[in-house]
């Protein structure tokens, strides 16, 4: 292993103006979560200048790329990495800035994306060395529920073959470039959407006595909601209630009949993520009865938990010390976001990791999601080289 872990980092340094400027390319034209066609159309065109098979058409701009090794024997590994981006302004005087306004890579998917035909490229240049079935995931709509990776697997699209487990890695901006960083277990939150709505009778603010104080009353709920994670959850459980978004369009000396209130709750315990959600709607529900309002409840069941495969991680951290050294491989905590890459858990052994693309010499990085968001792109060398060592040291393990 240790000729083909040179040749592996050899070539991630010599594709990596390459890999780079497909993450530009990416960057500069992002597109919305199940609206990827262009960058559908793209990843295609280079697959095609590397030579592999591949299906399309997978939840519309979704692609499955494959790769056999010469070698006799080994095992089925999927890579896989999301494509779309958010709806969000890009805030940046960068050459590479977003030129859809409106559209912003700004939780890395063109870096995961342009790391996977990284890492493909480098594996095609190495096939006569390889034993095992490669296959690469590009998947649309990790950002919006259902979720692509939802969609996906209920499509059959890995049920031929069907892969042994699953890598994937995502960027984290806290994280110093050249670093990655694994979990073990439980990772990832669940995430749903709440919503709800208090209706009453508004009216004049200065004649309070003589309608239902909708505003008042949503007050009250959002309070007390909070005691469903302060004084019901199991001490044991991580989990957040919080709502971001309250619109109630009545003016100073108005009170309206509705306000509409949207919120994400997240948690790491399916049992108690069912219980909590009945908790909810039953104490908005009885405190708006109280004061004289009816409360109507809209549940997103979002993203599960992620889990991660306590083997796999445990193996792929390894490797990872193999390949960047010990000094470079961190652990992770939990996290409360959420990432739809948990719905491959619930099927197969995964190990879902990071790799850092802060630059050392700055103290503040742009976090995710934001109009700032960017990364240190001397990262996709250790993105791309690291996760193609993955593949074939578990592409060369023997079958259990």
């Amino acid at each position: 292993m240790m000729e083909l872990k040179k040749e592996i980092q050899q070539l991630a340094q010599q594709y990596f103006d390459d890999t780079v400027a497909i993450r530009r390319h990416m960057h500069q034209y992002p597109e919305l979560s199940f609206e990827e066609f262009e960058t559908s159309d793209f990843i295609q065109k280079q697959l095609d200048k590397i030579g592999v098979s591949y299906r399309t058409g997978i939840v519309k701009t979704g692609i499955i790329a494959r790769l056999d090794g010469k070698l006799p024997g080994g095992r089925t590994i999927a890579l896989r990495a999301d494509m779309d981006a958010l709806p969000i302004v890009e805030n940046s005087d960068k050459s590479y800035c977003s030129l859809n306004r409106g559209v912003m890579h700004a939780c890395g998917h063109d870096a995961h994306s342009a790391s996977l035909l990284g890492v493909i490229r480098i594996l095609k240049k190495l096939e006569h060395k390889l034993r095992g079935t490669f296959l690469f995931i590009f998947q649309p709509g990790e950002e919006q529920f259902p979720g692509g990776g939802k969609l996906l697997l209920e499509s059959g699209a890995l049920n031929d073959p069907k892969p042994e487990l699953i890598l994937a890695q995502h960027v984290l901006p806290e994280m110093e470039a050249g670093h990655v960083g694994f979990r073990p277990g439980m990772y990832m939150a669940s995430g749903d959407e709440i919503f709800f709505t208090v209706k009453g009778k508004g009216g004049h603010g200065a004649l309070p006595h003589k309608l239902t104080d909708t505003v008042l009353t949503t007050a009250h709920i959002i309070t007390a909601l909070q005691q469903v994670v302060s004084r019901n959850a199991p001490a044991d459980v991580p989990s957040v209630l919080s709502f971001g978004r309250v619109i109630a369009e009545g003016a100073t000396n108005i009170i309206p009949d509705e306000v509409n209130v949207s919120g994400t709750f997240r948690t790491m315990d399916e049992t108690w993520r069912a219980e909590a959600k009945e908790r909810i709607q039953k104490i908005g529900q009885a405190i708006a009865e109280g004061m004289g309002a009816t409360c109507e409840f809209h549940i997103n069941h979002g993203y599960p938990m992620l889990m991660n495969d306590h083997e796999v991680t445990k193996m792929a951290r390894e490797f990872a010390v193999e390949y960047l050294g010990k000094e470079k491989v961190e652990d992770m905590g939990l996290r409360m976001t959420c990432e739809d890459f948990a719905y491959y858990s619930q099927q197969f052994p995964v190990a879902f990791f990071r790799f850092g693309v802060k630059n050392p010499e700055t103290t503040e990085t742009a976090s995710l999601h934001s109009p700032t968001f960017d990364i240190d792109e001397k990262a996709l060398e250790t993105s791309v080289g690291h996760m193609a060592y993955l593949a074939v040291r578990f592409s060369q393990q023997e079958k259990e």
